[in-house]
């Protein structure tokens, strides 16, 4: 029996943390002079995203609920 409705959750690493593990590496070993607010950059900005799409979303529910 093949059961094709299995749900197979994404537990990786997305390309925001990608990213920030290799501004981490390349800031300890002195590669890059950024700030620490540069370098842990690509985590604050996809949460800023996230929060942005949920605002969105909301203010497109609160819309088509009045209607």
């Amino acid at each position: 029996m093949n059961n094709n409705n299995q749900v197979h959750p994404n537990n990786g690493v997305g390309f925001a943390g990608m990213l920030a593990i290799l501004f981490i590496a390349l800031k300890l070993l002195g590669y890059i002079s950024w700030s620490w607010v540069w370098v842990l950059s690509p985590l604050w900005i996809s949460f800023l995203l996230y929060i942005l799409l949920f605002a969105i979303g909301i203010i497109v529910a609160i819309i088509a609920y009045r209607r």
